[in-house]
Formats: C-alpha cells, sequence, structure tokens
C-alpha cells in the first residue's frame, strides 16, 4: 500500500505541475444557459481532455502551440475551436452547446445533471414528474453529517433511533423501509432488522440520497415508509488525490476516570470471531472475562483519488477510488428500569456504558462511457464496522436480590462485540438504442457477515455488609457466553427498457412506457450457540468481579468450580455443541410497466402497475423447537401507483401521487428464535403474516430561485393488519410480534423551506442561507386481543388499552439550519449552525395493565466550520450535541409516569484537515 501511494503521488504531482500552457472556461445550454456538468472537452486527436465540473467548467494544460478542441456532450452538437496558445498562456473559452433533440421533461435532467449540488437536486426536484427528495454531499459538507443515517435524518419527516441507524420514516419505522445503493437492493447486518444499519456507510462514498416517500412500480412493493436509495460517488474530469485526517473526542469518554474496554480485540476492528472447539470438556474460551483501560481518543484517516481516460473521440473511463478508517469513543450512564404496572421495579438498576466503535470503507467505481450511447459501471464497495461495548448495570433485580437479608445489590457486567462485514459487487449499463429507446440493467451480488463472537455476560450478588461478591445461582444463563454467525448472500438483478411516444409538431414526446423485470433472491444462514456456567455452591464465595479470570480458568474447570452447559446438554450429552440455528430464503419475481405521458404544458402523469409473487421460507431448530421446524409464507401482490403533475407556472407545482403496496415479516420475526438481553427477551411468531398498505400524497412546491425551495405536502397511510413488537401475555414477559389489529393509519402535514437570507456580494458567494423543514403526525391503530389469540397458536396478549399510535413515530419533527458561505478565488468559508427536534415517540405497546413506553421529546445542536486556505489546503471543525439533553424513556401508567431509562449521549468535537494533491 505504501508504495503504491508513493507511485500514485508522483503521478498526479507530475500531471498538476508539468503545466506549461492553460485553456479554461465554461459549457452551457444554448437555450436555458444552465451549466453543463461532466460534459467532455478534448484536444482533438488526442488523449489529452477533462470533463466539465458540476458548475460546468473545465481547465486543460498543454505546451505552446496551436490546437483544435472538441466540446462533446450527450444528446448536443459537438462544437470545434482552433486556438493558439504561447508558453504559459491562459485562454478562455465559453462555448454554449446546441441539444440534437427536445427530450421528454424530466429525462435529459435525469441522466445528465449533476445531483451533488444543492442546486442541482432543486432543479431536478422541479421538474421531476414524480414527487422527489433528495440530499447532496454539498449538503452533508455544509452541515457536518459523517454517516448515512445522520443524512438521512436531515431531511422532513425522517427521524433516527438514537443509538442506532435505524430510520423512522413518517413515522414507520425499519420493517415498514427499505435501503438500496445505486437502485438495487441491499443485505442486512442484523437478525432483527430488514435494513442494512446505515450508520455503516460514510458519507465519503456518496454522491446524493435519494428518499422516496411515495411509491413508484420500478420499486420493490415491500414499502409504506420510503426507499432510501445511496448513489455512490463518481469521479469525471481531472484527476485528483486528497488525504484527510482527523482526531475526535466525546465528552463523556474523556471525563470518565477510567475508559474500560474489551481485552483481546483489534483497534482496527477485525478480530478473531471463531468459537472454541471443546468448551464443554474445557476452559478454551480464546478471551479475558475482564476489561483494559484505554485512551478515549478517536480518529480518521482518508484516502480519494480519481483519473479519467479518453480514448479516441467519445470513449473514456472514469475511476474514483476511497479509503477511509476511523473509530470514536462513547460514554453514557443512567437509570435502566423495568417497571410493573403498580409502578414497582422487577429491575431497578445504574447503568455504566462504554463503547468504542470501528469504520473501515474501501470503494472502487470504474465509469466506462464506450461512446455517446452506450455505457457500463462496476462498482465494489466493501464496509467493515465494529462495535465494542462494556455494560454494567449495579442495583435490584427480582429473583436475585430479593434475599435483602443477605444481599446488598446485584452486579451485571455484559461484554459485546459485534463485527459485520460488507462486500457489495453491482455491475450497471445504459444504452440508447435510437432516438426513442433506452435500455437500462443492473446487477448486485451482496454478501454480509455479521458476527456477535463471544458476548459474556455475568450476575453477582453483593453480600451485605462486605465487599464480597457471589455469582447469581437463579440459572444457568445467569453467567454465559455467547457466539452469534449470520451469512446472509443475495442478488439483485433489474432490467428495463423505456420508449418515447407520442411525437407532436414540435418535435416534443409527449410520453414514455418503461416495461421491467426485477429479481431479488435472499439465503440466511444464522446460527447462535451460548455456554451457560453452573457454579458448585462450594466454591461461589470471595468473588472478586473486576478478576473474574481468577475464577474463570481451566485449572478451575479441573478442580470442579463450575460446568458448562449449551441448551441441549453438558459434556455427556450427544450433539450438545450443535447451534441453535434458523435459516431463511426469500425469492421475489417482479414485473411492471409505468407510463408517463405529457397531457399539456402544465399537467403530466405517470401511471404504473407492478406484480409482485414472493415466497419467503424459514427453517428454525431451536431450544424452544429441538426438531428442524419449516414455515413458508406466499403471497402475490398487484401494486397500482398514480402520480400527477400540474406546473401552475415556472415556479409552482402542485402534484398527487397514491399507490398500494405492502409489508413483510422478517426472517427472525417468524422464527420461533430465543434472542435475550439484559433488561429484555424476544421470541418469533411463525403465525405472522404481511400487512397491505394504501398510500396518497398531496404536495404543492415552490421555487423562487434555482437554490430556494417552499414546500408543503399532507399524507395519509392506511395499513390492513399492522405488524407490531408487544409484550406478551406470559409469566416471563417476553417480547413477541403481532398482527395487532385490523388497521392503522399515518396522517400528517410537511413543510420545507429554503431561503437565501442576506446576500453581502453580487457578484462572489458572500451569503448566509436557512433552512427549515417540520412534520406534524397523527398515527393510530386498534388494538385487538381477540384477533391475536384467533391467529396465533404460541402468542397471546393483554393490551392495557384499545387502541394505540404507532410504535417509533414522533408526532412533530423539526431540522432547521442557518449558514454563513464566503467564497473569494480558490479560498472558501463556511459555517452551519444545525438543529433537529424530535417529540415523544412510542417505543413498545403496555399489556397487562402497564403503561405504554414512551422516548421523551429531546433536541439536538451542533455546530460546523470549515475554512479553505487555497486549492490544497483546508481544515473542518465540528461540535455536535452541544445541549447535552436527558435522553428519557418514561413508562407511561395508568396512575403515575415512571422514569425506566435516562442518560446522556456527551457532546462529541472533532478536527479534520484536508489536503489535495
Amino acid at each position: 500500500m505504501k508504495n503504491y501511494l508513493i507511485i500514485m503521488f508522483l503521478f498526479v504531482s507530475a500531471s498538476f505541475y508539468g503545466q506549461k500552457a492553460e485553456i479554461k472556461g465554461k459549457l452551457t445550454d444554448e437555450t436555458t444557459l444552465d451549466p453543463l456538468a461532466y460534459a467532455t472537452v478534448v484536444i482533438k486527436n488526442s488523449t489529452n481532455g477533462v470533463n466539465t465540473d458540476l458548475d460546468g467548467n473545465y481547465s486543460i494544460s498543454v505546451e505552446a502551440g496551436t490546437y483544435t478542441i472538441q466540446f462533446q456532450y450527450m444528446g448536443y452538437i459537438t462544437q470545434e475551436k482552433t486556438i493558439t496558445l504561447a508558453k504559459k498562456e491562459t485562454k478562455t473559452i465559453n462555448v454554449a452547446l446546441a441539444s440534437e433533440h427536445i427530450e421528454l421533461e424530466g429525462v435529459v435532467v435525469e441522466a445528465t445533471r449533476s445531483k451533488s449540488r444543492e442546486s442541482a437536486l432543486l432543479i431536478e426536484q422541479q421538474r421531476s414528474s414524480e414527487i422527489k427528495q433528495q440530499i447532496g454531499s454539498q449538503e452533508l459538507s455544509r452541515k457536518g453529517v459523517s454517516d448515512v443515517a445522520s443524512a438521512v435524518a436531515k431531511t422532513t419527516g425522517v427521524s433516527k433511533q438514537e443509538g442506532t441507524g435505524t430510520i423512522f420514516v413518517r413515522g414507520l419505522g425499519d420493517r415498514y423501509n427499505s435501503t438500496s445503493l445505486n437502485g438495487l437492493p441491499l443485505a442486512s447486518n442484523d437478525p432483527e432488522k430488514k435494513n442494512i444499519d446505515l450508520n455503516l456507510f460514510s458519507t465519503d462514498i456518496v454522491e446524493y440520497i435519494s428518499i422516496d416517500k411515495t411509491y413508484n412500480a420500478r420499486n420493490s412493493g415491500d414499502f409504506a415508509g420510503g426507499n432510501i436509495d445511496i448513489i455512490s460517488k463518481k469521479h469525471s474530469g481531472e484527476g485528483f488525490f486528497n488525504v484527510s485526517v482527523g482526531s475526535n473526542i466525546n465528552s463523556n469518554a474523556v471525563g470518565e476516570d477510567k475508559f474500560r474496554a474489551l481485552s483481546d480485540r483489534s483497534f482496527l476492528g477485525f478480530s478473531e470471531t471463531k468459537q472454541p472447539s471443546n468448551a464443554l470438556n474445557s476452559f478454551s474460551f480464546k478471551n479475558s472475562t475482564q476489561t483494559k483501560n484505554k485512551s478515549p481518543y478517536g480518529m480518521s484517516l482518508g484516502l480519494n483519488g480519481g483519473k479519467s481516460f479518453y480514448f479516441g473521440k467519445e470513449s473514456s473511463l472514469n475511476l474514483f477510488a476511497t479509503l477511509s478508517f476511523d473509530n470514536n469513543y462513547k460514554f453514557k450512564e443512567g437509570v435502566n428500569r423495568t417497571a410493573q404496572a403498580q409502578n414497582s421495579f422487577t429491575k431497578d438498576l445504574y447503568m455504566k456504558s462504554y463503547e468504542y466503535n470501528t469504520n473501515t470503507t474501501a470503494m472502487l467505481n470504474a465509469d466506462y462511457n464506450i461512446n455517446s450511447k452506450n455505457s457500463i459501471k462496476y462498482n465494489v464497495l466493501l464496509i467493515n464496522g465494529s462495535q465494542e461495548k462494556f455494560d454494567e448495570y449495579t442495583g435490584y433485580i427480582r429473583d436475585i436480590t430479593d434475599r435483602k437479608d443477605y444481599y446488598e445489590n446485584s452486579l451485571v457486567t455484559r461484554q459485546n462485540y459485534k463485527q459485520d462485514r460488507l462486500l457489495v459487487n453491482q455491475l450497471l449499463g445504459d444504452h440508447k438504442l435510437n432516438d426513442q429507446l433506452d435500455l437500462n440493467w443492473g446487477l448486485a451480488l451482496n454478501n454480509i457477515s455479521a458476527q456477535t463472537p463471544d458476548r459474556q455476560m455475568y450476575t453477582l450478588n453483593k453480600v451485605k455488609g462486605s465487599d464480597s461478591y457471589e455469582f447469581s445461582t437463579n440459572s444457568r444463563s445467569d453467567n454465559n457466553r455467547y457466539f452469534e454467525d449470520l451469512i446472509e448472500n443475495e442478488v439483485g438483478a433489474n432490467i428495463a427498457a423505456s420508449y418515447k411516444f407520442g411525437k407532436n409538431s414540435e418535435n416534443l414526446y409527449n410520453g414514455k412506457l418503461t416495461v421491467g423485470y426485477n429479481l431479488r433472491q435472499k439465503k440466511r444462514e444464522f446460527k447462535a450457540t451460548q455456554y451457560v456456567f453452573q457454579i458448585n455452591a462450594d466454591y461461589n464465595k470471595d468473588i472478586n468481579p473486576y478478576a473474574l479470570d481468577n475464577f474463570f480458568n481451566q485449572q478451575n474447570f479441573s478442580n470442579g468450580y463450575f460446568e458448562t452447559y449449551t441448551f441441549r446438554g453438558g459434556a455427556n450429552t450427544p450433539d450438545a455443541l450443535l447451534p441453535q440455528t434458523y435459516d431463511g430464503d426469500m425469492t421475489i419475481h417482479s414485473g411492471f410497466a409505468n407510463v408517463e405521458y405529457q397531457f399539456s404544458d402544465r399537467f403530466s402523469a405517470t401511471f404504473g402497475a407492478r406484480f409482485e409473487t414472493i415466497s419467503q421460507k424459514v427453517t428454525w431448530q431451536t431450544q424452544l423447537d429441538s426438531e428442524k421446524t419449516s414455515n413458508t409464507l406466499e403471497k402475490n401482490a398487484f401494486l397500482p401507483s398514480l402520480s400527477l403533475k400540474y406546473a401552475v407556472n415556472d415556479r409552482n407545482n402542485l402534484r398527487f401521487a397514491a399507490s398500494k403496496t405492502y409489508t413483510l415479516p422478517q426472517f427472525k420475526e417468524r422464527a420461533r428464535f430465543i434472542y435475550e438481553d439484559v433488561t429484555e427477551i424476544k421470541v418469533g411468531n411463525p403465525d405472522l403474516y404481511a400487512s397491505d398498505d394504501y398510500n396518497a400524497d398531496l404536495k404543492w412546491e415552490f421555487f423562487p430561485t434555482n437554490d430556494e425551495v417552499v414546500s408543503a405536502s399532507v399524507f395519509g397511510k392506511y395499513i390492513k393488519n399492522p405488524i407490531n413488537e408487544i409484550v406478551t401475555a406470559s409469566s416471563s414477559n417476553d417480547i413477541g410480534y403481532v398482527n395487532t389489529g385490523d388497521y392503522g393509519y399515518a396522517a400528517g402535514l410537511e413543510i420545507e423551506l429554503r431561503k437565501n437570507l442576506i446576500s453581502f456580494d453580487d457578484v462572489n458567494t458572500n451569503k448566509i442561507t436557512g433552512g427549515l423543514n417540520a412534520s406534524i403526525m397523527k398515527t393510530y391503530q386498534k388494538l385487538d386481543n381477540e384477533k391475536v389469540k384467533r391467529e396465533n397458536k404460541y402468542i397471546s396478549s393483554a393490551f392495557t388499552h384499545e387502541n394505540s399510535s404507532f410504535t417509533g413515530a414522533s408526532d412533530f419533527l423539526l431540522n432547521a439550519d442557518l449558514s454563513y458561505i464566503k467564497e473569494w478565488g480558490e479560498k472558501n468559508l463556511m459555517a452551519t449552525l444545525s438543529y433537529a427536534h424530535f417529540s415523544d415517540k412510542l417505543y413498545s405497546i403496555g399489556t397487562e395493565q402497564s403503561g405504554d413506553l414512551v422516548d421523551k421529546a429531546f433536541g439536538m445542536l451542533d455546530f460546523t466550520f470549515k475554512l479553505k486556505f487555497n486549492k490544497n489546503f483546508g481544515i473542518g471543525v465540528n461540535a455536535k450535541n452541544l445541549l447535552d439533553p436527558k435522553i428519557e424513556r418514561m413508562q407511561e401508567n395508568l396512575t403515575q409516569d415512571v422514569l425506566v431509562r435516562s442518560y446522556k449521549l456527551g457532546r462529541n468535537f472533532s478536527l479534520s484537515l484536508n489536503y489535495n494533491f
């Protein structure tokens, strides 16, 4: 790697510093005067050429002499100009290209306009025949956003669950949303989730993110909240190489006297994940039971490079590569309780949580333009994310510390390590067969490896009046080590042909018909083994909870201090080491047709229909079902969609959209598998089935200028047989998944405002801008105990209330930002203050007279400052969560609300340095 970087540095440096003369200028559309991004400017009969940047600007370095320059852009007439340059002379040539023909409104814009700039995305939003919401890399940089989960939470009606990458769109959580990369599906890294954790995706790989909150027949029908499509960054134009380094701290982590981290884990996030081969006959676990102290100062390193190669008049190869690593430390502490309806606690604990995260991302994009009508793209993306977490809980646990005459309190420690590795390979093609017929296709091969190797949990009781501890022996599982392994392979394939028709007297195509086929095939293999320790009472005394290696070791195992078991039995039980398993197999075949038609200069419509055949099979063998058991869910779905657009004038649009979709349960939700956490246990339900969803939107939007917008939307969603996570009516109060009632609905209002507030300079950029988006929402669902009892063999319910809002839904969301931007020469300065507010939202539905669990409202204030000293060097400063509010969860019982969780996240500060070679 080191030699490669040196070679690349020398190569790029030579290309920059060998300049003798310069040709520069700007390319625009002859009619609209819009800049033409990614147009080709090449010295005729040579390989010396560049692509224009986002604003249509270009610059070529040449030796002194006479040259003919070609200016080319897909769909435009090529121009040539001949000039003579002296040594070190600079000439400016601005060119306006004429279009070869006029396309259906919106088609050319989507194919050629850069989508990283805020203004470009707003122009596309205005011209599109469908309702769109997007956020580009320029806006992400301005707001100091570093991951995709935080990025989409900056858009209207979208929120993120604290501490996770789980996204809620219009009050609908993970199961109602979908995630894709370049229009092709992504696998999940979590056995409990449908979508991949968006925290894994660095914004370094992003050109823009599209959040589709209205349904189009081109997308998967498993959709109710939204589809989040990440469009990967690509390169064109002059070569570049960029290096960035940074550091970060969390005020809580650096404020803790000793930051406790897991032992025996890799600093880079690539650790040994195999479990011991003979853990029942010997103590052969490799990782320590104890923690070590770390200095909680994070860092980041990023390398980005791009280069374009030109072949003949029309062919070019554009390469973009990025490699980055970053880590961070977090610490939080506070109350963690489990309450009953009578406001008494089954668990009343004080929590300390230490967390260390890493992310390594590598991506290569190769974009080969064969000619002006054909192109092929290849993307490969590798992400490795890891999380080390040490949690310590001190206090009261019913059935463990009830011996109040003997025990003072209980202590639970939990070490958890997760490593997620995602590999994405994508091949995409775009072909213009003639003026009317286009063909595009895509193929994706995704692999996810998500592992939880050697999660450890120990439960001890402190003897009253002393510093001595004893292990809890309430059950074997009070002290355990757990190994979990998920492998998921997914194939996604898209092919679509578009035909323009209805040519009128002005040579405009009024219509476009698109037909296509999609395949999605997913296979998941999941296995888990829990090793539990039965403690010998004769040796269960004077235990040091901070030096458990002194107890759990081979010598004590041989001396009979403890024995090791799995759920099947001990060392003398045949097949005791066979893990609990569930396998998932899903195949979806889809065909669709979409018609766009321009009825007049003002009115256009898109009609779509999609038909899907779905087969989802789950096979499991667990402690609940020792024999292998299978369950298959099959569904045929016909999914119509409609989008209408009326352009009131050149700046105002009215839009309407309606559709039918569905929501599938997930693999693990239908497998009878038990997942244990410190404060909750989750169990799957084979009787779970799909919901049907009906969606409608009405939107007004106004574009005062190309980089300003004012919009308002009202939306409604009706969900038939909604799926929820509930506390089941059982002695153990497990959490299960059921279709909780016949129907539910969500309705709301969204507003967005983006405005240039003050301009200090009419020539150079020197301005203050502001943005605000907000959503007001009402969700409702009918709860039906009889329906749950009638439809489910394993689960029953006793809802406290007859109706409820949707879990994860905030009635009010707000994002606001204020930016100062100044550009002078090659220098620029940007400072942004941004605020996000989330109102109360339902975490879990109350049962058996216990109240709902509600996450209380809070707000977050962030500040970003970036300064570019010249074309090469810049710095950035981020300060996040400056207000540092309490994050609280309340149980809203009939007589009194009870605080069950409370902590602070701490303030995060980071500094970065960037250098362009």
